[in-house]
């Protein structure tokens, strides 16, 4: 079932996910389950963005860089809409976010346009 594109413009709430690129939730990678349950919840966006470089808790740098091939390199999923919604949202996140980073913080959303669904 799809939900119309939702229309959002002013206060709203940024739900930012930093992962590892190797996390699994049943043999699929945690940033795709998260994309997936953030659509089904009809949240108005969604994006997956993969990390060059970096560390988080465990203090071990991952890069990209040729001579050190990395297999975890950092992800991060961000989510936007309004505070209610996305809060609704957060419980989602218990069971896939075993090792990472959940953080929220306040944005204006100044233009979003979805495109036309294709039928």
């Amino acid at each position: 079932m799809t939900n119309p594109t939702p229309r959002l413009t002013g206060r709203a709430v940024r739900l930012t996910v930093f992962v590892g690129e190797s996390d699994q939730y049943h043999h699929i990678p945690v940033y795709t389950e998260i994309v997936h349950r953030a659509h089904r919840a009809g949240l108005a966006g969604a994006s997956v963005f993969k990390g060059i470089e970096g560390f988080g808790a465990s203090s071990l740098v991952h890069t990209q860089r040729l001579l050190s091939l990395s297999e975890d390199l950092p992800v991060a999923v961000v989510i936007i809409d309004t505070e209610e919604r996305v809060r609704a949202f957060l419980p989602e996140l218990d069971d896939l976010v075993a090792k990472g980073l959940v953080m929220l913080d306040d944005c204006e959303v100044v233009t979003y346009a979805g495109r036309e669904r294709e039928t």
